[in-house]
Order: C-alpha cells, then sequence, then structure tokens
C-alpha cells in the first residue's frame, strides 16, 4: 500500500531547512509517535483509552499535514476499540512511512 506522504515531506523540510540530521531526526520522531499511538490502540481495552489514542494520532496528523493519518485516525475514533480493519490499516500506514529513507 503506497500512501501520499508529500505533505509530511514538506513539513519536516520547512523545519528542518537544509539540515539532513535535523529532517532525520525529526522523521524518527514522526514515526515513533505514530508506533507509540498504534501500541496503545492495540492495547486498549475501553473506549476512553481508544478514543484518547485514536485523537492523538488525528493531532499527530494535523500537525504535519498529513490528511491521510487524519483520516485513519477519524476511522479508528469511531470504531469499537480492538477493531482489527482499522488496526491493520494503521500498521499498513507505518510500514509504509518507516520504509521511507
Amino acid at each position: 500500500m503506497v500512501h501520499e506522504n508529500g505533505a509530511l515531506d514538506a513539513t519536516l523540510a520547512a523545519a528542518a531547512g537544509e539540515d539532513v540530521v535535523l529532517l532525520a531526526e525529526l522523521r524518527g520522531a514522526f514515526l515513533e509517535s505514530v508506533e507509540r499511538q498504534i501500541d496503545l490502540l492495540r492495547r486498549a481495552r475501553c473506549d476512553g483509552n481508544w478514543k484518547v489514542a485514536a485523537l492523538r494520532l488525528k493531532g499527530l496528523g494535523a500537525s504535519f499535514h498529513v490528511t491521510q493519518l487524519i483520516q485513519l485516525a477519524d476511522e479508528a475514533a469511531a470504531a469499537a476499540p480492538g477493531e482489527p480493519t482499522v488496526l491493520r490499516k494503521l500498521e499498513a500506514f507505518r510500514r509504509d512511512l518507516s520504509g521511507r529513507t
């Protein structure tokens, strides 16, 4: 599954400028945050914890202008805790994102 991350790349480039080390650190921090929230979703056993993790993902997507992440987070927020379809989509997004250099 290929995702359009042009907005993420542009946001990170605007923040890092010509500093390739900073760009890599920002990309790593973004990916780590996405992974952390997906893990929290995976472990959520109640509506409250599920919603909090979904809304954090949405905020992360909004902060970095990643429309696809916002949409996936909205889908998660509307779903029941542990919804496997949502978790698979988020995991595919994470895999695609981590595969980028």
